[in-house]
């Protein structure tokens, strides 16, 4: 069965045969982050796919993983395409390594998770909070719910965690 829902008023759907992420988003509708563990080599992949991406491997299990880690890289929206996102800006997308199996297969690769800043409740965070973000900010994700059956991952600030002393920014205006 489809899953959908509405997001800043915008329609959201993943076809029932797209199972990989209907698997992903009805683990994050528990407010549990999952990823799809390889049956083969055992490493972690994301986004969902029918195959491991190191050893081809078909078969896979969903294995519960900390949704914590640092900004590996952003970027800042100020003009927004989506009329929805037009009130957000700017607003931050976030592409995030996870603690979870940092530096594998290599030193310098992560399991590499995008989603949006937010604040704690899972609402899209303002000009203050974005301009405290750049790469290297320790965060933990959050999720929105869209629907019954739907929630996306997003990230907040990690206020438990220790934070870097300075993160890079693109330079400000």
């Amino acid at each position: 069965m489809a899953l959908e829902g509405q997001y800043l008023g915008m329609g959201l759907r993943v076809d029932d045969l797209d199972v990989e992420n209907i698997e992903y988003f009805k683990h994050c509708a528990a407010h549990d982050f999952h990823l799809q563990a390889c049956a083969g080599c055992g490493r972690l992949r994301y986004p969902p796919t029918t195959a491991c991406p190191w050893c081809m491997s078909r078969e896979s299990t969903w294995k519960k993983v900390e949704g914590k880690g640092a900004v590996h890289s952003y970027s800042e929206v100020h003009h927004a395409i989506q009329p929805a996102f037009r009130q957000h800006t700017p607003y931050l997308i976030l592409l995030v390594d996870l603690d979870t199996q940092k530096g594998e297969p290599t030193p310098d690769e992560a399991l590499r998770v995008i989603g949006n800043l937010c604040t704690p409740d899972g609402q899209l965070a303002p000009p203050d909070i974005v301009k405290q973000v750049g790469i290297g900010t320790r965060v933990r994700m959050v999720f929105s719910d869209v629907s019954d059956g739907l929630a996306l991952p997003q990230w907040t600030i990690d206020e438990t965690a220790q934070q870097p002393a300075k993160v890079w920014r693109y330079s400000q205006e």
